[in-house]
């Protein structure tokens, strides 16, 4: 077991004080939009040991069997599958969507015969895995997520009462939902001389006024005033306003459009670059791939509260194998709580102060603190806050939770 040193993600859309209120660290003057607990080649956590820090990828690379154990390296190869991080937003960022497993091993294939270089900024797919999401909201957060009901929009496109929204409104009531659907978002992708700037006026002005659309309008007001003459407001209009309560999940699967606007949260998704953008950036949109990937279709967010688990551990379901979320709430006094390995772990402190326990270490945790486990070690855990815990969701991994007899690490040291 060992502690992270993970990286800070200085985007521009990052808050500048949400994260240094949470570890307890002074404001840089900067943005601090995510932090960053994994072996993602583009920033590895170190892990800090006595001969000095080591980046995470090449500690699992150099065994990996010990490491991720043997179920996952036969699932997911010598990689660790998932990433987790601290996201902290402050403005709006783009609205994109994730393929699916078979659309992004194809994308990439045909990337490469094309001789599309990997880090080439209109390459679409960077690697051949796909790339579910899920945000767990340690504070009010606020996203974008979904399609709204065809009739829910042309309602909304009319409440904004600009005159060249009035044929898409027609088509959203009148199409079948996938089609309609599939027409407008196109034509918003690429719209007319105008119609952003008289959108983007008629959602400002719209924002004061009372009506059954009044949080939603000021959110993208909100995004007009971010990103201004970007045509991504359009294609934003069309998605469900989501609001989550401290303690609520957002998972977010292939082909669903989403952005997140406000908020602080703990996301953790499969360890992938692989990101269509429909807008509210300056980087690369590929329409003619958007249009296939996408799911259009009007499906409810999924909002999810986690379920009770073994000896108090709280899991946010998800149906994917390359990762698995929970959180973990102790109280001080109680017995320790054993992690059995099994698979790769990687904890985080959100809360209070926590002591982990391997074989011959132990760390101290406080919020924005973490470990990473190896699959070959359990973990104990004692104190009082609140953890979360990263690891797959591939069975037979992770192995139970269960209270212990109080027992030190021998020879531990404090970090």
């Amino acid at each position: 077991m060992d502690l992270l040193r993970n990286t800070v993600q200085p985007y521009a859309w990052g808050s500048l004080t949400a994260l240094p209120q949470l570890m307890g660290t002074a404001p840089t003057g900067a943005p601090q939009a995510e932090l960053w607990m994994g072996a993602h080649p583009a920033a590895p956590s170190l892990v800090v040991r006595p001969h000095g820090p080591e980046p995470l990828d090449r500690v699992i690379a150099r065994d990996p069997v010990r490491q991720l154990g043997a179920p996952v390296l036969r699932r997911f190869g010598s990689r660790l599958p998932f990433l987790l991080k601290l996201l902290a937003a402050d403005a709006p960022l783009s609205v994109q969507v994730h393929p699916d497993p078979a659309q992004a091993e194809a994308g990439y294939r045909r990337e490469n015969a094309l001789g599309v270089p990997v880090d080439a900024p209109h390459r679409t797919y960077r690697d051949p895995h796909h790339k579910p999401e899920m945000i767990v909201a340690l504070t009010r957060f606020r996203g974008l997520c979904g399609f709204r009901p065809p009739r829910d929009g042309a309602d909304l496109l009319d409440a904004l009462a600009v005159p060249a929204l009035r044929a898409h409104a027609d088509i959203l009531r009148a199409g079948p939902e996938e089609a309609a659907l599939a027409e407008v978002f196109t034509a918003f992708l690429d719209p007319p001389a105008g119609l952003l700037s008289a959108v983007a006026d008629a959602v400002a002005a719209a924002a004061g006024r009372s009506g059954p659309y009044g949080e939603d309008v000021r959110a993208y007001a909100e995004i007009a005033r971010a990103h201004p003459g970007d045509a991504g407001l359009l294609p934003a209009l069309m998605l469900r306003h989501v609001v989550l309560r401290p303690g609520e999940a957002l998972y977010l699967g292939a082909g669903v459009p989403h952005a997140y606007l406000s908020g602080l949260g703990v996301e953790i998704m499969a360890s992938s670059d692989n990101v269509l953008r429909c807008g509210l950036t300056s980087k690369h949109v590929d329409a003619a791939e958007l249009a296939a990937v996408v799911a259009f279709e009007a499906t409810p967010p999924r909002i999810l509260v986690p379920r009770e688990g073994a000896a108090g551990e709280q899991v946010y379901p998800a149906p994917v194998d390359d990762f698995r979320l929970s959180r973990l709430r102790l109280r001080a006094g109680e017995p320790p709580l054993l992690l059995a390995g099994g698979a790769p772990q990687i904890l985080l402190c959100t809360e209070g102060g926590i002591r982990a326990e391997g074989p011959g270490s132990a760390v101290a945790l406080r919020p924005g603190g973490s470990v990473y486990a190896p699959a070959a070690e359990d973990v104990r855990i004692t104190g009082e806050g609140t953890v979360f815990r990263a690891t797959v969701g591939l069975p037979p991994a992770p192995a139970a939770v269960q209270r212990t007899p109080s027992a030190g690490a021998e020879n531990a040291t404090d970090h």
